[in-house]
């Protein structure tokens, strides 16, 4: 499972400054997708080699006092319900509030570790201001500078023990295949089509499907584990506070799956939206395959289909080695081949390809197109081998890899996919010295 950090406090206390910086400012951060969820922030931020997702609940905590009974406990609840750990966070130049009272009042009712992290704690003086938060009776005090960043690592050391060591899973092994895309797109009724049955609740209403669903599932002699999400939609359209929390779920099972299969309306094509998901998909390199759905409403000419194709492609630039299917889930065309397609990109993603015919393939387009000298330096690659990562990676040897540039790096990476099927899978590669 995901592990989760929520950011929860009153409001102006620097809960979306700590959030920057656990995820903008940090080398090893991988991802920060803001706005996909109304003004809400998720982020990917990464400390001493544990990988985890940090929600800011900053835009909850706001109105005035009488408001907070209904609303923000609430939504504090939602948080503790979803995160593996909460930061509590208090201003230790303001004090000790009542609204601060009221929060510890609700956080105690979780079974979640809970720091009590006192912000703009940036002089002396204002760490042992901090003390007065003892009297909240929540343990042990951090106290932090949001805006230099002091303090933080102290406070990470100790959120990141509470992470799973990677528990056995049962299911390891079996391909994870994630179902994403916006609301109303025909996810769940895909899942429906496959299975057989109502699986899950279909609507016309958008945004029916709240929670991720995973489905154990077996074709053609394969097993397989589906996860159909919640919606994720653009930031202007999300009303409900839960549907915050359904995006993050999205998001957890994108980061959980191997492969995801992103459900496109025929009607409207790829939209920015989409393309945000699918570069974080990217980001946490998993297997991309698109589903163009509802194309029985499409009117068709002489090469429709391709000219859509050809759109797409435009749309994704150098991605364009991600496939596109054209499927009507209503009429049950080509929902098989979407399945087989995605089970295909999982064996590319976890393909191993043996070095003597990796050298045998790219040695000789290295020789027919050699790096271009740089400072009449000529760069020499030597060798070629597969490293051994969850997705596949690269290795050049040569004799000046700080010299080998982007464009080379992509003729390299394009060399590679047209001798080997890697339809689908984001590759990367390393330049190492012989």
């Amino acid at each position: 499972m995901a592990n989760i950090v929520a950011i929860v406090g009153r409001p102006n206390v620097g809960k979306s400054t700590l959030f920057n910086r656990l995820i903008e400012k940090r080398k090893a951060i991988m991802d920060d997708e803001s706005g996909v969820t109304r003004d809400r922030h998720y982020g990917y931020a990464e400390w001493t080699g544990k990988h985890f997702t940090v929600i800011d609940t900053g835009g909850y905590v706001t109105g005035s006092e009488d408001k907070f009974e209904s609303e923000i406990r609430h939504q504090v609840e939602l948080a503790l319900e979803e995160a593996t750990v909460i930061l509590f966070m208090v201003d230790s130049f303001a004090g000790l509030t009542d609204l601060d009272k009221d929060f510890a009042k609700v956080l105690r009712t979780s079974n979640k570790p809970v720091y009590l992290v006192a912000n703009k704690a940036d002089t002396t003086e204002r760490i042992h201001m901090a003390s007065e938060f003892y009297a909240l009776g929540m343990g042990e005090i951090y106290p932090i500078s949001s805006a230099s960043g002091s303090g933080t690592g102290e406070l990470l050391d100790q959120v990141v023990k509470n992470f799973d060591e990677g528990e056995e899973n049962p299911e390891e092994g079996i391909p994870r295949i994630a179902i994403l895309g916006r609301p109303n797109v025909g996810k769940s009724s895909f899942l429906n089509a496959l299975l057989g049955k109502e699986r899950t609740i279909v609507t016309d209403e958008a945004g029916t499907t709240r929670d991720s669903i995973n489905t154990h599932y077996k074709l053609y002699g394969k097993d397989f584990i589906l996860t159909d999400t919640a919606g994720i939609r653009k930031k202007s359209k999300v009303k409900e506070d839960i549907e915050f929390y359904s995006v993050l779920r999205s998001i957890q099972a994108l980061q959980d799956s191997d492969v995801c299969i992103f459900i496109v309306d025929a009607e409207r094509g790829l939209e920015a939206q989409d393309m945000s998901i699918i570069n974080l998909a990217l980001k946490y390199r998993k297997g991309i395959m698109i589903m163009v759905n509802k194309w029985d409403l499409i009117e068709k000419e002489n090469n429709t289909a391709e000219k859509y194709r050809k759109a797409i492609l435009q749309k994704l630039g150098q991605l364009d080695y991600i496939p596109i299917i054209f499927t009507s889930v209503v009429k049950k065309q080509r929902i098989f081949q979407a399945i087989e397609k995605a089970i295909e990109i999982y064996d590319n993603r976890t393909s191993k390809i043996s070095t003597s015919k990796l050298n045998d393939a790219i040695l000789p387009e290295i020789e027919h197109n050699p790096p271009p000298a740089i400072k009449g330096k000529y760069i020499k690659i030597k060798y070629i081998t597969q490293l051994s990562a969850q997705t596949p990676a690269f290795a050049f040897f040569c004799n000046l890899p700080q010299y080998i540039k982007a464009p080379y790096e992509r003729f390299l990476e394009n060399k590679i996919r047209k001798h080997f099927n890697l339809e689908g899978v984001p590759i990367r590669l390393f330049f190492r010295k012989k």
